[in-house]
């Protein structure tokens, strides 16, 4: 019998536990350590910040979860992983034993690399927690009674910038329909070399698609911009440049978790795990990685730092790569092993309308610096997908199912996509993933 621990309830870890599940059998334990006692679908949190729906449309609570899909669950946090002895502490107190280890933890929030940034003692908001999206919310309540400045901002070396866009553009929407927008000016501040980059270039029509709306709606946007300080009614930028603002919400960098920094020869020094292809750590083969805990480089060079986008598509490969390849190595499923494609759509909700983004794969071919395609697309359909994929996504974390045939099916049907492909001899080469 072999016990798989995954350290994480997320949108990398309730979903790779739920694929384990399936693919072992029931003599195998799957145990979840989670420092939350309930499941966020983060890419909700948007909607919640701005008022469009309850938090709990988006959360569900795991311990009946894990009780109904076969999982054991470990409510605490992690304080240390030994990959020696194979032991995990918690802060509860107790030690497990790992035969096989999943880090899909997320993120920890770097809101002190700027002075003033973050919900917690700064004068910005984030909708990168559900108690944030929260305080949020009741300040966006606040500033509808009295609109003005609205900035949107994204930090230097964040990777996941998708949701300034959601943010900005649906915040001008509801003004609309509320008939305030005149009385409030919105700003888009990004360390993009331009609007709709994403952290991935090359993009055909991101660029002229995303600036033209952000036109349309008469929303300012400011990139190649570095937030080097905020106070309670400015925002400053490296060049000087300040911005008034009476509401802002700014997407922070990202580091590893504390163990994760605190594990010698486990991260990096940002605390992002190094894997291999097959999504294993390179000096401990007992160890994966997926989702935002893993280190990707991005390979271009901007003026302002930005990372590699990390998307909720892509870390559901990564986690059904995971979860495949450590029942090969258990017996229980046919060899070879599965390596995630890195293929990514990003619908991208702007209330009366979206853009979908596509790049496939994300990383270009190192030899012909070549995807497959990448494209964008804008539509009112894009916003009634991602609010069906929302509620598809709640229903399967509901019923214990992560990537069920016919997603994958309808996805390389109607996009293309491959989620994960077969390892090649040099796939086990270790990539450029820094």
């Amino acid at each position: 019998m072999a016990n798989i621990v995954v350290i994480g309830a997320g949108l990398g870890g309730l979903p790779t536990a739920y694929e384990l599940r399936h693919f072992l059998p029931s003599h195998h334990t799957v145990t979840v350590i989670s420092d939350q006692s309930r499941f966020t679908f983060l890419p909700g949190l948007i909607r919640v910040a701005l008022d469009l729906a309850p938090l709990e449309h988006f959360q569900l609570d795991l311990q009946p979860l894990a009780q109904h899909h076969g999982l054991k669950l470990v409510n605490s946090s992690v304080t240390a992983l030994d990959p020696y002895t194979r032991r995990i502490s918690v802060e509860s107190g107790e030690t497990l034993e790992y035969d096989y280890v999943v880090i899909a933890t997320g993120p920890r929030l770097a809101f002190d690399l700027i002075p003033g940034l973050g919900p917690h003692g700064g004068y910005t908001h984030s909708v990168c927690s559900g108690s944030h999206a929260l305080t949020a919310r009741d300040a966006w309540r606040r500033f509808l009674d009295h609109p003005g400045d609205l900035v949107v901002g994204i930090a230097p070396g964040a990777g996941c910038l998708g949701p300034a866009y959601e943010f900005v553009l649906m915040a001008d929407w509801i003004l609309r329909r509320k008939g305030l927008r005149h009385k409030a000016s919105l700003t888009l501040v990004t360390p993009e070399p331009y609007a709709g980059h994403l952290g991935v270039s090359g993009v055909k029509n991101a660029q002229r698609l995303t600036e033209a709306l952000l036109r349309k709606r008469g929303i300012d946007v400011v990139a190649n911009a570095a937030i080097q300080a905020i106070d309670a009614d400015t925002i400053t930028l490296d060049d000087g440049l300040q911005i008034s603002h009476d509401y802002a919400m700014v997407l922070p960098a990202f580091r590893g978790v504390p163990f994760i920094a605190e594990t010698p020869n486990l991260g990096n020094e940002k605390g992002f795990i190094p894997v291999l292809p097959t999504q294993q750590h390179p000096k401990f083969p007992n160890i994966y990685a997926l989702g935002v805990s893993v280190s990707l480089t991005q390979p271009e060079q901007t003026r302002v730092p930005i990372g590699l986008p990390k998307s909720g598509q892509m870390t559901e490969a990564m986690g059904m790569a995971v979860a495949h390849n450590i029942a090969v190595k258990l017996g229980a499923m046919p060899a070879p092993l599965q390596v995630p494609t890195l293929e990514a759509l990003c619908f991208a909700e702007f209330g009366d309308t979206g853009i979908l983004y596509a790049a496939a794969p994300v990383l270009p071919n190192p030899a012909t610096q070549q995807r497959r395609y990448a494209y964008a697309v804008q539509g009112k359909w894009v916003t009634w997908g991602k609010m069906a994929f929302d509620q598809y996504f709640m229903a399967k974390m509901r019923l214990g199912v992560a990537l069920p045939w016919f997603e994958r099916l309808g996805l390389k049907a109607m996009f293309g996509v491959d989620l994960v492909k077969p390892v090649m001899a040099f796939d086990q080469e270790p990539v450029a993933r820094a």
